[in-house]
């Protein structure tokens, strides 16, 4: 198992370290950490989550937008915008590779023997819908009597928060399921579409659905922490696209908005050296010419 998975994994564990929930603690922790965002989509009402969903976060900062203006205080919204363009400035999409729950899900799910589909280029631009549509537009347009909105993605859509906290609520919450209705049954159609589709494609939710990507994907072309490609070096062998657990063709769009970082095509799958790295403009060492393909350093 190489190092990002072990990162993976350790990042799922500490986002979701409330373990006290089947032993008689809260159902859904409510503690000081959840003042604190996860850098990767995880649900805030997980039993097990220990920090609130960035997601779940900008959609309550704009489903209160309108009262939150009338008393001057948008702190909290302010705080997580703050944060999330923090790490896009700094390192784009690389969260979601070594520090997503979900996308360590997807992973693995795509191990399942199957045949393999690929996905259509033209459902990438998805996420972006859902992320203007979901979480901003709708929360802070669509209003109640009293002036908020609704957390729409979290709500109607997120097939992360259905797996992470509404079958698992369910489960240690008997009374819950009577009032389980054609919301839960359209959530658990999504759920169940994901789960098929993560068996036979890479990472679709990543590519088509996911809100977070799309905010950290803005920074891919700009972040301090970018890729680089040396033309002179590549022969177009597309070993880099068939490793690419988002299906990014390294060669045609260095950076592109699906690449997570998650440096498999630097550091397993080029042999020509034709992909690097820089930070702040500074480049990387090379990566030296191979008669064949690398050993991935992160690999024991």
């Amino acid at each position: 198992m190489n190092l990002r998975r072990w990162v993976q994994i350790a990042a799922t564990l500490t986002t979701n370290a409330w373990w006290l929930t089947p032993f008689g603690g809260p159902v859904i922790y409510g503690g000081r950490l959840k003042a604190f965002c996860s850098p990767g989509l995880n649900c805030y009402s997980c039993p097990a989550a220990a920090l609130s969903c960035p997601i779940g976060t900008l959609q309550f900062m704009f489903a209160s937008l309108r009262p939150s203006l009338e008393v001057g205080k948008i702190h909290l919204g302010l705080y997580v915008l703050g944060f999330l363009g923090t790490i896009g400035a700094l390192v784009g999409r690389m969260p979601c590779a070594w520090l997503c729950p979900f996308g360590l899900f997807q992973g693995l799910m795509y191990r399942i023997p199957s045949p393999k589909l690929a996905i259509p280029r033209q459902l990438y631009f998805l996420k972006y819908v859902f992320l203007a549509l979901f979480v901003v537009l709708l929360p802070a347009l669509v209003l109640d009597q009293f002036g908020y909105g609704q957390t729409w993605y979290c709500k109607y859509v997120c097939p992360a928060g259905t797996l992470e906290a509404g079958l698992p609520l369910l489960a240690l919450k008997p009374s819950l399921r009577a009032m389980a209705g054609w919301l839960l049954a359209g959530k658990l159609s999504i759920l169940a579409l994901f789960l098929a589709w993560m068996v036979v494609s890479k990472r679709p939710f990543c590519r088509t659905s996911c809100p977070l990507g799309a905010f950290y994907s803005l920074f891919n072309r700009v972040s301090v922490l970018r890729l680089t490609y040396d033309e002179d070096k590549c022969v177009r062998c597309k070993a880099c696209e068939r490793h690419c657990p988002m299906g990014v063709a390294f060669y045609e769009a260095p950076n592109h908005q699906n690449c997570i970082r998650c440096l498999r095509c630097m550091l397993h799958s080029c042999r020509y050296g034709a992909i690097g790295y820089e930070i702040a403009g500074v480049r990387g060492p090379g990566m030296a010419e191979s008669d064949g393909p690398f050993k991935d350093p992160l690999r024991p």
